[in-house]
């Protein structure tokens, strides 16, 4: 097995439409190394985060573009160059390395050695051109979306997307509280601190696998965003309410309101995967929470409720996830511009449908990992001009920035994702 190999294919994966993470799910039954695992993981995630970059620098490199039929070679030479800048990795290694993987191709050997090679030699050069021309590492319809809604902010938005994400944690005081988990991570001589706005939440110095978190696998804590564990405190869902959590996969959301508030009537998760709601049910066991797990398709109620409202609903909408790029740096590469439109259709198709399923005076919070205001604030507005029978909650709080319809959380505020939450009450 041949790290750099594996790598390679991921990226060709990523290139041809397939998810990062499914396609790191694929290539893990080639590799039992932790060490290598997480070499291959810093490897595929850092290239894809600087694809334009790289592939800009690239471009300057060869005297043509590198053929769509040999995008394994291309994915290389982006490895290649991704190492050679930021990576800890020796040069002549990084080189050497990336280069034997062709060990048929002579070619190839030779592109790849020449392009390494050369950019060694022209580095200073090829980096300020990339700061003149793609400084920002992402498709220029992205930049203008994100500049178009954040005039001031959005040069900060853009560069936070480039770095890799914080990794937070959520205990789960069934088991355990939050200062006595900081007390064992202490003893694993693992640093961390309390997040400021969650109630349960921990913030690593450093990300950690999973299996070096003290009981982890026995559910004393799961790793979520510190934007998505503001979710529960805002559903505030209360004794003896029914619970309906719409797109639910993979399960997040779900587990912490379980948590929140045990005392709940019942938890009912929907989501049209019934592959990722599998994903749910795994977080949930490993967890020791139950919910009732239902494979349906939120714009179609009919087709499975049974007429029992419910007093809290959370609707955590398919969207852009503009605000996670930095977590999943492959939207980059796997979002079009086009998709915008059919994604705010499908939100508001959405929201009309389960509103029927809401109690009089029960409350639905609307949730995207967006940053776009018209899939946040812009459907907010166009719902309640449709729904008498609507009232916004205001939503008061440290974090995010006060809209005129719900709260936004800005890419890398308070170490948070980009968020975005509105609580609607029927009345």
């Amino acid at each position: 097995m041949n790290s750099r190999l594996v790598a390679a294919n991921i990226i060709v994966k990523v290139l041809t439409g397939k998810s990062l993470t499914a396609a790191l799910e694929e290539a893990w039954s080639q590799v039992d190394d932790m060490q290598e695992k997480a070499f291959i993981q810093a490897l595929c995630y850092g290239t894809i985060r600087q694809y334009y970059r790289l592939e800009f620098i690239l471009n300057q490199l060869v005297n043509k573009p590198i053929k769509d039929k040999d995008i394994q070679i291309k994915a290389l030479a982006l490895l290649g160059l991704y190492q050679l800048n930021y990576m800890r990795v020796k040069d002549h290694a990084a080189v050497s390395e990336t280069v034997a993987v062709m060990k048929k191709k002579q070619w190839a050997k030779s592109l790849l050695n020449a392009v390494l090679r050369r950019y060694l030699r022209e580095q200073d050069e090829l980096e300020a051109l990339a700061d003149k021309h793609v400084a920002y590492a992402h498709p220029d319809w992205m930049i203008k979306a994100v500049k178009a809604d954040w005039e001031s902010e959005g040069k900060q938005i853009l560069l936070e997307n480039n770095q890799a994400p914080p990794m937070s944690l959520r205990v789960n005081k069934r088991f355990c509280q939050r200062d006595d988990y900081l007390k064992l991570l202490a003893e694993q001589e693992i640093a961390a601190n309390a997040l400021e706005f969650s109630a349960q939440g921990i913030i690593l110095t450093e990300p950690v696998m999973v299996d070096k978190l003290p009981n982890f696998a026995a559910g004393w804590v799961s790793v979520q965003d510190a934007a998505a564990q503001l979710a529960a405190e805002l559903l505030d869902a209360q004794p003896g309410d029914s619970v309906l959590d719409v797109c639910a996969a993979p399960g997040g959301k779900t587990a912490h309101i379980l948590e929140y508030q045990p005392e709940i009537k019942s938890m009912l998760a929907i989501d049209i995967d019934d592959k990722r709601l599998a994903r749910v049910n795994e977080n949930l066991t490993r967890l020791g929470l139950d919910a009732s797990l239902l494979a349906a398709d939120a714009t179609q109620p009919e087709s499975w409720w049974d007429g029992a409202v419910f007093e809290r609903i959370l609707l955590d909408a398919p969207c852009s996830a503009l605000g996670v790029v930095r977590r999943h740096p492959d939207i980059k590469l796997l979002r079009r511009s086009e998709d915008i439109a059919q994604l705010k259709a499908l939100q508001q198709e959405i929201l009309q449908a389960v509103w029927k399923l809401l109690a009089p005076g029960g409350i639905l919070l609307y949730a995207t990992c967006s940053i776009l205001k018209q899939e946040n604030e812009s459907q907010i507005e166009h719902f309640l001009q449709q729904h008498d029978d609507a009232q916004e909650l205001p939503i008061e709080a440290g974090w995010g920035v006060d809209r005129p319809f719900g709260r936004q959380i800005l890419t890398g505020s308070h170490f948070m994702d980009g968020f975005y939450y509105a609580r609607l009450q029927k009345k």
